[in-house]
């Protein structure tokens, strides 16, 4: 049997252990505060980290706490928060969360999620207005080390390019597909989730990936049916 013809499992395994090999393994701890992560992560979509985290530390600066941007006027917040793309969006959804959370709890914070199931706290953070599965599952990973398994852009195009999901399925079922195949332990997640998003970034990008260099070209469906065929004609 070919390796690119594995099953998705054992590829998912394999992909696992290549990308370890390939990079540094690393320890999972939460890289900022619960809130901060979570109110930086919706900042972060469609959004690069540099202009990210800018857009945080003003907004931050201006309004002093979160009690401060809650209550922050719309045109002001949104100037902070400009270097982010599609601000006048994110302005009512992070308004909004903030005092959900204030109104449910008491107090704008949430680390009674580490007490809570993975299941109740997936559900709890998605009601929140700009919170869907990725940012959950990134949250609840990084911060809270449960085992979920975040997937963004460059985890979704490397599982399908590699045969982890199908071409079908969609971002949202990936999330429950891959966490299917990988270990359970948080910090293998972690590493997954981690290892995918710098390779995308480095090798398997959106545009000329660099399949030669790629430690996953024995075990890819896209290298190994499209790329060598000559079929990807644009790459």
């Amino acid at each position: 049997m070919d390796a690119h013809t594995l099953p998705p499992h054992d590829k998912a395994q394999l992909t696992h252990e290549l990308l370890n090999q390939e990079y540094k393994r690393l320890k999972l701890e939460p890289r900022r505060s619960h809130m901060h992560e979570l109110i930086s992560t919706m900042l972060s979509h469609r959004t690069n980290h540099k202009d990210e985290e800018k857009a945080y530390h003003t907004m931050l600066e201006r309004f002093g706490d979160w009690e401060g941007i809650m209550k922050a006027d719309f045109d002001a917040l949104a100037d902070a928060i400009q270097t982010t793309r599609y601000p006048e969006q994110k302005v009512p959804q992070i308004q909004q969360t903030l005092r959900m959370i204030k109104e449910e709890r008491g107090e704008i914070n949430i680390d009674f999620l580490e007490d809570m199931p993975v299941d109740e706290a997936l559900n709890w953070l998605t009601k929140l207005p700009g919170v869907g599965l990725k940012t959950a599952t990134l949250v609840l990973l990084f911060n809270f080390k449960k085992p979920v398994m975040p997937v963004d852009t460059h985890v979704f195009r490397i599982s399908q390019r590699v045969g982890l999901i199908g071409a079908k399925a969609t971002a949202n079922k990936a999330h429950a597909i891959l966490l299917e195949m990988l270990p359970q332990e948080p910090v293998e997640l972690y590493n997954f989730h981690k290892h995918m998003l710098r390779h995308g970034q480095r090798i398997c990008t959106f545009f000329s990936p660099k399949c030669e260099e790629c430690v996953l070209n024995s075990i890819c469906n896209y290298y190994q049916d499209v790329r060598q065929k000559g079929i990807d004609k644009a790459a």
